[in-house]
């Protein structure tokens, strides 16, 4: 029933959902708030709740996370609905993980501009002047609309520039007032056409002297970071490191080239950098780190690459650049700095180092391929050996928990959501596949992990694709909420829990800075540990309606359990097993 006698049956919202569905978005994430109520209610029921599709989320934390993965699986964007002040001061984490992993996401926040028309209490702590100010350092562009054409215009906007290289999120403050007054003059209202950018390429001058340069080289390497964004990135890369015969450091941010190539020596980076002539660096944010590292505790300077070396980087890096905060890495000179889409600009460039290739030159990188191919074959034995030391260890051994999982999920069409974790899973299972590896949280922010596993879940769940991941303890007790919004929405997803019972990067600062200061390294436990009591993250996830079992310290019981907890993911529903490992 109507509140009172006045019914308002086109309000603003009803709008903006009209520009939303326009958009290619799937689903919104939220967690519900008063600011953005009108917007909700007219998702739900004048949108049918569908394209797009509400997901309930605990923590606005989780609702950007979440968006974040799903982006990188999907390859495209999840929109976002935040609480005013407090929803943007829960989601800021979030938002500057997507920003450093440059994923496009639509961001809408609520406001009351309007201070006349604001309730008493409330209502005031949540409204504030400028509500993107908070944030404004780690989005891509923002807008604050005065009028329903404004918001048309200023939410295809902002999906443009999002989805535009460099991808980052955009935020749009949609006005209380603006959401729940009535529409006037509907046929006023115009949607824009939303027509998406073409990446651009890379400078065919510059692309040429590159391609000279490492045509020339007798030792390059390349080094790549976020330089794709589906297969056909992959397929391109594989295609320039082939014409070059030249080796791979692939820095995990991406599955940007497949492991088991004869290529793929990422484990090799520092030998590789040292000996090279010319280093091709591809979407890298940080250059210098290439080629210097900093000594800790002490902070010495080294150099890990010749004098002479040269370098060619080709990126959107310095197209779009912040001040404040520092994910733009420490300054490095490079010799060709070529600004362009990495996708966009391989073929190219890998054209033109065909084009200046010699027979002469052929037969020296099909030489130096196959040096490299016996080298890859010696290294891949030995990293299995080096896996197998200690492989009945109790607690369970991070090698041993990897090749379970391996074991069990080897004949599925698997991706692992969260790929940066455990490094084991990287060197040992055969990657080929972009959506097998989708990186990290970008920013190394804690809390990432377990809300963006559920969004790369969910967009492998249109794809038929098996989604795992490693699950560390600290990490999910920023945001358990997001187990009960993979159960809620039936998003299949097997958590492995890496449960280490402790912060242990935080144990082994505190042990390096008390060796530093001579002092009790024994003491580093305190203030770092997660344990008396240990935390049963079984019955964590079961109290969100997750299939878990654990937890598990016999290296013996965990096939037998990942089988079941498989079952449970194929059957449409998530499920959780907690492993107690060794620290690392």
């Amino acid at each position: 029933m109507p509140l009172g006698d006045r019914v308002i049956g086109r309000p603003g919202s009803d709008f903006m959902v009209d520009v939303l569905k326009t958009l290619d978005l799937e689903y919104v994430a939220c967690n519900p708030g008063s600011s953005f109520r009108s917007l909700h209610e007219s998702v739900v029921n004048y949108g049918g709740n569908t394209k797009p599709e509400l997901l309930t989320c605990m923590h606005e934390e989780s609702s950007v996370a979440i968006a974040h993965g799903y982006a990188k699986a999907a390859g495209k964007p999840m929109g976002v609905l935040a609480h005013s002040t407090v929803g943007l001061q829960h989601a800021s984490m979030a938002i500057y993980n997507a920003w450093c992993d440059r994923v496009p996401i639509l961001i809408m926040a609520g406001t009351a501009l309007d201070a006349s028309k604001r309730r008493p209490g409330t209502e005031w702590y949540h409204s504030v002047q400028d509500a993107a100010a908070i944030v404004r350092d780690f989005v891509k562009w923002d807008d604050q609309p005065a009028s329903l054409q404004h918001f048309a215009e200023s939410t295809v906007r902002a999906y443009r520039v999002a989805t535009t290289a460099p991808m980052e999120p955009t935020l749009i403050i949609a006005d209380m007032e603006l959401q729940e007054s009535p529409v006037a003059d509907q046929h006023m209202l115009k949607i824009p056409r939303l027509v998406a950018a073409v990446p651009p390429q890379g400078d065919r001058g510059a692309l040429q002297e590159a391609a000279r340069w490492l045509v020339e080289a007798r030792a390059p390497v390349i080094v790549v970071e976020r330089a794709v964004r589906g297969q056909q990135g992959v397929e391109r890369l594989m295609a320039l490191a082939e014409a070059l015969g030249a080796p791979v450091v692939d820095l995990g941010a991406r599955m940007n080239f497949p492991n088991r190539h004869r290529l793929c020596h990422s484990d090799r980076r520092g030998a590789l950098t040292r000996e090279a002539d010319v280093v091709l660096m591809l979407e890298v944010a940080d250059r210098w780190g290439q080629l210097h590292t900093v000594g800790d505790p002490h902070k010495d300077l080294r150099e890990t690459a010749k004098a002479d070396v040269k370098t060619i980087s080709l990126s959107m890096a310095d197209v779009y650049l912040r001040s404040n905060y520092q994910d733009f890495q420490r300054f490095q000179a490079i010799d060709l700095a070529i600004s362009g889409d990495v996708e966009a600009s391989l073929p190219v460039l890998t054209d033109l180092v065909r084009a200046a290739t010699s027979a002469e030159r052929r037969r020296a990188f099909d030489e130096r391929e196959a040096r490299l191919g016996v080298r890859k074959n010696q290294d891949l034995q030995q990293t299995r050996e080096d896996a197998a030391v200690a492989w009945n260890a109790v607690p369970v051994t991070t090698a041993r928990l990897a090749m379970e999982l391996w074991d069990v999920i080897k004949s599925e069409p698997w991706s692992l959501a969260v790929s940066d974790r455990i490094p084991w899973a990287r060197r040992l299972w055969p990657t080929t596949r972009y959506e097998q590896m989708l990186g990290g949280s970008g920013g190394q922010g804690v809390g990432y992990g377990a809300p963006g596993a559920v969004g790369v879940a969910l967009a492998n769940k249109a794809k038929g694709l098996l989604t795992v991941t490693f699950q560390p303890d600290g990490d999910l007790l920023y945001a358990p909420g997001a187990l009960w919004t993979a159960a809620h929405h039936k998003i299949p997803l097997l958590f492995v829990m890496h449960n280490n019972r402790a912060y242990h990067q935080e144990v082994m600062h505190l042990q390096r800075m008390a060796s530093l200061h001579d002092r009790r390294p024994d003491q580093a436990w305190i203030g770092t540990t997660i344990n008396h009591p240990d935390i049963d993250f079984a019955k964590l996830a079961q109290g969100f309606g997750v299939w878990a079992e654990g937890p598990i310290e016999d290296p013996t019981q965990l096939g037998a359990a990942l089988r079941r907890a498989l079952a449970v993911v194929k059957r449409g529903a998530p499920a959780l097993v907690d492993v107690v490992c060794q620290p690392r």
